[in-house]
């Protein structure tokens, strides 16, 4: 699986990753993604060793986490010292393992029900989805859930 997107799609995860996290808007540029749909970009408001730190944006659990890296540190010390950490290596692992497929270049393991949403976080709650129409659906329910209070209940079927 190639993780990283395409010059010719940047400008359109930008947005569609900032459709859920419209703090970031302007601020980042999206790189790549791994096989769980977490996009990996770099802000430009924040700086690690001079340069613009990396954030993971998670669409199922709605998180944007700040990694304390820019994209060189990124790639040459948090990838290769810790695999499972930057891109839950062992995860995907037991996936493969349960016979889960390996996504193509337009694709991630997404969560049917979303851990921002009470989804569990197991393999039976993960499925095969286009990466594209998971951002679009998790984009809009992070936008929609955000600011609700903690164990606010939710009916997904008034947020679509």
């Amino acid at each position: 699986m190639d993780g990283r997107f395409r010059a010719q799609d940047v400008a359109r995860w930008n947005a569609r990753v900032c459709l859920g996290f419209p703090e970031f808007t302007g601020r980042i540029t999206c790189f790549g993604y791994d096989w769980l749909g977490t996009a990996l970009a770099v802000d430009s408001q924040r700086l690690e060793q001079g340069e613009p730190g990396v954030v993971m944006f998670e669409p199922g659990t709605g998180e944007a986490l700040q990694v304390p890296a820019n994209i060189r540190t990124f790639h040459e010390v948090d990838v290769i010292e810790d695999e499972d950490a930057a891109l839950a290596a062992n995860l995907y692992a037991d996936w493969r393992e349960a016979g889960g497929a390996e996504p193509a270049y337009n694709q991630c393991i997404g969560y049917k029900i979303p851990l921002f949403l009470n989804g569990k976080d197991e393999i039976k709650n993960q499925e095969l989805s286009d990466l594209e129409v998971y951002w679009h659906i998790m984009g809009q329910l992070i936008a929609k859930v955000k600011d609700l209070p903690p164990g606010t209940p939710v009916n997904i079927r008034d947020l679509l």
